[in-house]
């Protein structure tokens, strides 16, 4: 296999957008499975709206999702005096002209000539001076855009305007920029969205007045929400940050991000990034809209959290908490390593996301308070005979031996057989009386991870709070 150098290019006007980010997955991909180069390029020249943070944010998404790069970050910005070399020869050899008509005079010159591109005049000596220029687009003949994805996309030239590519005051503008970086960096591949099909020609025409090969194109069709639209926030996340706070682990993120218009042979949905290495090809990308469902990376994340080793899952959980909420972090930290282990072990199987988990889990850190549970949740479940059945399941909880899942379950199902009742007459005030909410982890396996001097504790404190609230509370439970 051909050894590639592809490129990731941002420009830093915000946080990385999750369609840059599988744009710079692909890219990493066709790197890594060529045994190539990833160059990463910040594409800076906007100078009001690029700043250091926003060029922060970007490499801090990247290393987040853990793609490297082995050239840069290069500042395109910092690149202005080769910028000024290249575009001083294709003045010299007549392949671009200072041409100072306005835009307003362009429009003009449209109306009165439809159908054609603009076509400057060329100024010279003290006329020249403090104008923009412009290069020269052939008159006749097409511009062809060989894209991996797409196929052969042709455009007229005599239907493109000699396009600006440096200002009045030197500075170039981002087509000729981006042609001359991916000729100097040797860039062989170029994989980015379709929103930048249409600057192609403009690139390819800048490349061949200089003599440069140009690399080979690959157009990614853009994101999709569920309703059909442009990706936003609207749909929910929209940015890698957003998507790290909403507790979503990178590995998963990765495989989802892949798999958003490009499949394996197999249909294969759950992949290890080094399967996406090994099986990444570019002409399997589709060329329709890919869409991104949250609801479906929900429950990937979900899937990678089981599988995930309980020293990873611990790790992602303490860092969220750490970034977001240091008292539970704190919380989370003074408990020991096995109560650490096991309250990650039960939860397991119930969070999709790392912000999930502790909700379910803190009730093992922190003791919850009676006055805290939701009035209607504590309502719906401490009925009338609710008080009986606490006291008899607090009996059997005391008195189970050993003090592990099977049991507590074999004693409470005899409970639930010999009272009569349903399970969720039994289990689900349990459940509110030891977590302070009617959802957790497995019941059995909250019973055993909070241990039992704390579960009769709660259940005689909910008994007795019972009894306040429910004078007389000793009638049938049925």
């Amino acid at each position: 296999m051909e050894s590639l150098r592809v490129r990731f290019a941002p420009s830093p006007t915000g946080a990385l957008h999750i369609g840059g980010a599988r744009t710079a997955l692909y890219n990493w991909l066709a790197a890594r499975g060529s045994g190539g180069t990833l160059v990463l390029r910040i594409e800076d020249t906007d100078r009001e709206r690029s700043t250091p943070e926003n060029v922060e944010q970007i490499l801090d998404a990247l290393r987040w999702l853990e793609l490297d790069w082995d050239e840069g970050p290069i500042s395109q910005f910092e690149r202005a005096p080769r910028h000024s070399e290249r575009l001083d020869e294709l003045l010299d050899s007549g392949a671009a002209y200072r041409d100072a008509t306005t835009g307003a005079e362009v429009q003009e010159w449209r109306k009165e000539n439809p159908g054609r591109g603009y076509r400057g005049m060329a100024l010279e000596g003290a006329a020249a001076e403090g104008a923009a220029i412009r290069l020269r687009v052939p008159d006749e003949g097409e511009t062809v855009v060989a894209d991996a994805i797409r196929g052969e996309i042709r455009f007229r030239n005599d239907l493109q305007d000699d396009p600006v590519i440096a200002r009045a005051d030197g500075s170039v503008l981002y087509n000729f920029a981006v042609a001359v970086d991916d000729a100097d960096m040797g860039i062989t591949d170029v994989i980015r969205g379709d929103d930048h099909l249409s600057n192609t020609p403009r690139q390819l025409l800048v490349l061949e007045a200089l003599g440069e090969e140009p690399p080979r194109y690959a157009h990614l069709p853009l994101l999709h929400g569920p309703d059909g639209k442009k990706l936003s926030k609207r749909h929910g996340a929209a940015s890698v940050q957003e998507l790290r706070e909403a507790g979503f682990l990178p590995a998963a993120v990765r495989n989802y991000l892949a798999l958003l218009g490009w499949g394996a042979e197999d249909d294969e949905t759950l992949l290890a990034t080094d399967e996406l290495v090994h099986r990444f090809s570019i002409d399997r990308v589709g060329r329709a809209a890919a869409i991104f469902d949250e609801k479906k990376l929900r429950w990937m994340n979900g899937r990678y959290m089981r599988d995930e080793s309980l020293d990873r899952y611990e790790a992602e959980l303490a860092g969220h908490l750490a970034r977001n909420d240091p008292a539970a972090a704190a919380e989370f930290a003074a408990a020991t390593p096995e109560a650490r282990r096991e309250a990650c072990e039960i939860v397991r199987d119930k969070a999709q996301v790392v912000t999930e988990v502790w909700p379910l889990i803190s009730f093992l850190f922190t003791e919850p308070r009676i006055e805290d549970v939701d009035p209607k949740i504590w309502s719906k479940v401490m009925k009338p005979g609710t008080r009986s059945l606490l006291r008899k399941a607090d009996e059997a909880i005391a008195a189970a031996e050993p003090f592990d899942a099977e049991t507590l379950e074999a004693g409470l199902r005899e409970l639930i057989d010999s009272e009569g009742v349903s399970a969720t007459k039994v289990l689900q005030p349990i459940r509110v009386a030891i977590t302070g909410s009617n959802v957790s982890p497995g019941i059995f396996e909250s019973l055993v991870a909070l241990g039992r001097e704390r579960v009769v504790a709660r259940l005689d404190r909910a008994v007795g709070h019972l009894g306040d609230r429910l004078p007389g509370d000793d009638s049938d439970p049925g």
